[in-house]
């Protein structure tokens, strides 16, 4: 019963904090984080542009642009070596097979799984640049009005407290840390 009441005070207590929240300042949002998101989903790096960040724009096309190639050299090579096995394994005596001689069944098999092997992958890392750049447009934009001034300072303090009740007496001790952002 302790426990729930305890819950139930820190609820409200959170309820109120959150009420008393400023909102009035939410209007006056010049940069829009949202926008950022949606236009770099839309054409990777149009985010990082409208953030102000053109250098972002290069390494995300040519991250964009290594995976692709790496896409189209995978698949071909995995399409000659799938076709080449098919020939191969068909029983066809009519299909030609440009690597006779060269090499076995299990060799194109195995050729065949290390290229889809490469171009699955290929897949993954071009969609992980298409997804890393939406998600730092995002947090850019959310940070772009973030001000950071030459003053930081932070100060050290000795605090005493008295975190006792009249039955029980005790006193406390501990080391304040107060952060100074604005001067």
């Amino acid at each position: 019963m302790r426990y729930l009441c305890l819950t139930f005070i820190l609820i409200a207590a959170m309820v109120g904090i959150v009420g008393a929240q400023n909102i009035e300042d939410t209007t006056t949002v010049l940069h829009s984080p949202r926008k950022a998101t949606i236009m770099s989903a839309c054409l990777p790096g149009l985010g990082q542009i409208y953030n102000h960040k053109y250098w972002k724009v290069p390494l995300i096309y040519a991250g964009l642009g290594g995976a692709g190639y790496a896409i189209g050299f995978n698949n071909s090579y995995y399409q000659d070596y799938r076709s080449a096995y098919i020939a191969r394994t068909d029983g066809d005596s009519t299909t030609i097979d440009p690597f006779v001689g060269h090499y076995t069944e299990s060799n194109l098999l195995d050729l065949r799984n290390y290229y889809r092997h490469n171009l699955e992958l290929s897949v993954i890392i071009i969609s992980f640049v298409y997804i890393l750049n939406i998600v730092d447009a995002a947090v850019d934009a959310h940070l772009y009005d973030f001000d950071i001034s030459n003053d930081l300072s932070m100060s050290f303090q000795p605090a005493l407290w008295n975190a006792g009740s009249a039955f029980c007496p005790s006193i406390g001790g501990g080391l304040t840390i107060r952060i100074n952002l604005y001067p």
